[in-house]
């Protein structure tokens, strides 16, 4: 089944590594407690909740791609659709709102735990990869790019955000997954 993603446009690219300009788009988010691999789940079921109904006009809102999570530090950057960050084992998961979606036409959230949120264009450095949704898989990645980025002589303004596009039950092999980190535009 296609589900719409994050509308991007690739800047450059130097496989498996891209540079990419996000358009402005809004998230509906929400801010967990524990570890990286387990609060996905506990997240994922707020904000899916959210998208399926359990908001103030009982609509339903349409799936889209990527889920992102993001450790949340001393300040908290914009981030792209779906990513995870850590830090003192907080996590901001969201869900990227459909292209169509605006901060004034999206249905509000019934629990206050999840925030709408517009969030501005950005450029982003990407690398993608399959396997399985680990924390070791995570961070190899997240080394590399910012290896990548350094050689590159890009500069990061925010941190990095763990980005899925696919339900659990797609085999590992087959699965997107990205590490993206902002950068000057």
């Amino acid at each position: 089944m296609a589900v719409e993603e994050a509308s991007y446009v690739v800047i450059s690219q130097d496989k498996p590594f891209e540079i990419r300009e996000y358009a402005p788009h809004v998230i509906a988010e929400t801010l967990v407690e524990g570890n990286m691999e387990n609060v996905s789940n506990k997240a994922f079921m707020k904000l899916f909740r959210y998208i399926s109904g359990s908001n103030v006009s009982r609509s339903k809102v349409a799936m889209t791609a990527p889920v992102s999570q993001q450790s949340i530090g001393e300040k908290i950057p914009m981030t792209a659709p779906v990513a995870q960050q850590r830090v003192d084992e907080k996590w901001l998961v969201s869900f990227t709102m459909p292209k169509s979606s605006t901060l004034s036409t999206l249905p509000q959230p019934e629990d206050a735990s999840i925030t709408l949120r517009q969030v501005p264009a950005q450029r982003m450095a990407v690398v993608r990869y399959s396997g399985m949704w680990s924390e070791k898989n995570y961070l190899n990645h997240e080394l590399e790019l910012v290896a990548w980025m350094k050689k590159m002589g890009l500069t990061p303004t925010g941190n990095a955000v763990w980005a899925r596009y696919n339900p659990p039950f797609t085999p590992w092999f087959l699965r997107r997954n990205e590490v993206m980190i902002p950068v000057h535009s």
